[in-house]
């Protein structure tokens, strides 16, 4: 008799061309993921290929139930690192049947953005910063700290090994080659300073790639920690009192900025920023007031500092970059939970598009 594992496993290209598509989305409270999957008759590769689908909205908070449809369309497509073989994931953003993106659609307005010729001729690049923290599922305390209680302060967990330090790695380092075997752009893992409290990064992406790939690589460690009994939170400050807050940090630069002469633009970026600081942080993160306080590495949510190599700043600018004079920087302000599509297009139509 074969076991259920045998089952899961099966490889099923011997035996037919089908296969499996998961469509993804974004739910009605804006960080939320939904999928589900379908039978396609063999391998596809362009998402414009790939047929709409649609579900009932009114079941995720996104459409009345007298009028509950709500139209899929495929945007970018990834490896199954569940299935293998060759069944896909496929991250979609969500439209009335009459064509319009619901509100709830992020992608929609940042792909237009995206789409500006001032923006793409500076190929905007973004590596984000996605902190995350793993709780106990019963109990939603942080995994590795005593029931009720707490353990010792911060300060050996950042990048600590061993049992008494690191909590989760075996979901860490299987999220880490999922996402490497989908195609997501993943460029490193670390233990962050609050135990149970992790990071991954993903990049350089450019341009709308950028929310396409941190969304599937919230999906695969949503995915990931289902299978291991263990919850994962976006909330940027899932414990209050004496300990580190979870953000995004989002690392970005353009061609103006990579080239000879960049510090300069980098600095003028900035100064923008500076002029929109209000806007940025209302679209960086619900509770985010939690998080920036000014403690636990961040700067005061009321107002907008930088400097070089500097950890308590809004914004930081590399020390190789100050010395090249030319590079990228680094805003601190988003928070995990922000949407990627919102925080990189704001960005760019900030720093490239709007002329104060």
């Amino acid at each position: 008799m074969a076991l259920l594992t045998d089952l899961l496993n099966l490889d099923l290209s011997g035996s037919t061309d089908k296969i499996i598509a998961e469509y993804i989305w974004i739910g009605g409270s804006g960080m939320d993921l939904r999928s589900k999957a379908r039978t396609l008759p063999g391998p596809v590769t362009d998402p414009s290929k790939l047929p709409k689908w649609n579900y009932d909205g009114s079941s995720t908070g996104q459409a009345p139930g007298e009028d509950s449809e709500v139209i899929l369309y495929p945007q970018a497509i990834f490896k199954d690192p569940f299935r293998k073989g060759n069944n896909i994931l496929v991250m979609c953003d969500c439209y009335t049947p009459a064509g319009e993106p619901i509100p709830t659609n992020k992608r929609h307005n940042a792909a237009k953005i995206f789409s500006n010729p001032d923006v793409a001729k500076e190929e905007p690049w973004y590596g984000i910063e996605q902190e995350y923290t793993l709780l106990q599922k019963d109990i939603n305390w942080p995994l590795g700290w005593p029931v009720g209680g707490f353990p010792g302060p911060q300060g050996p967990y950042y990048c600590g090994i061993g049992a008494d330090k690191s909590f989760g790695r075996d979901i860490v380092d299987s999220h880490y080659k999922a996402c490497m075997f989908a195609g997501v752009n993943i460029s490193g893992i670390n233990g962050e300073v609050m135990p149970g409290q992790w990071e991954f990064q993903v990049g350089p992406t450019v341009g709308i790639s950028a929310g396409d790939q941190v969304w599937v690589a919230r999906y695969i460690l949503e995915r990931i920690t289902e299978i291991a009994g263990v919850v994962v939170t976006f909330d940027p400050k899932p414990i209050p009192g004496d300990w580190n807050g979870a953000g995004a940090h989002t690392n970005y630069s353009t061609e103006s900025m990579r080239n000879d002469g960049g510090f300069k633009v980098i600095v003028d970026a900035v100064e923008k920023l500076k002029l929109k600081h209000k806007e940025h942080i209302a679209a960086y993160g619900e509770g985010n007031e939690r998080r920036l306080t000014g403690k636990h590495e961040t700067a005061d949510i009321n107002t907008l500092s930088w400097g070089v190599a500097n950890r308590g700043a809004s914004v930081r600018v590399g020390r190789e970059t100050e010395q090249n004079g030319k590079g990228y920087f680094e805003d601190r302000r988003p928070a995990s939970n922000m949407d990627p599509y919102v925080v990189t297009s704001m960005i760019a139509e900030t720093t490239i598009l709007w002329k104060p």
